[in-house]
């Protein structure tokens, strides 16, 4: 799988739910509600990489949770970092709004 170039990563964020291109991963921070509102996302989340083989790294601090993606295997952000930023995006969807 080909690692994307930064055109393709900036591009490709312009679709997605505040996702962002930081210290070379695809980013978002998604403040909950409630605390367990943001666990629960995780547990949501966490099932769906599970089933894809394709793991986010996990930042929970209080209502706050931070997903970033990267193709730890080819060195940089890939399709498959895209796909997974847009299926947490249907999981997690607006929860401040």
């Amino acid at each position: 799988m080909a690692v994307l170039t930064d055109e393709q990563v900036d591009s490709a964020a312009k679709d997605l739910d505040g996702w962002e291109r930081t210290d070379g991963a695809l980013r978002r921070s998604v403040k909950f509600p409630a605390f367990l509102a943001g666990i629960d996302a995780v547990r949501r989340v966490a099932e769906r990489a599970e089933a894809a083989d394709h793991h986010p790294d996990i930042d929970i601090r209080w209502r706050t949770v931070t997903f970033a993606l990267v193709t730890h295997s080819e060195g940089g952000i890939t399709d498959k970092d895209v796909q997974m930023a847009r299926e947490i995006d249907e999981i997690v969807g607006h929860p401040e709004t």
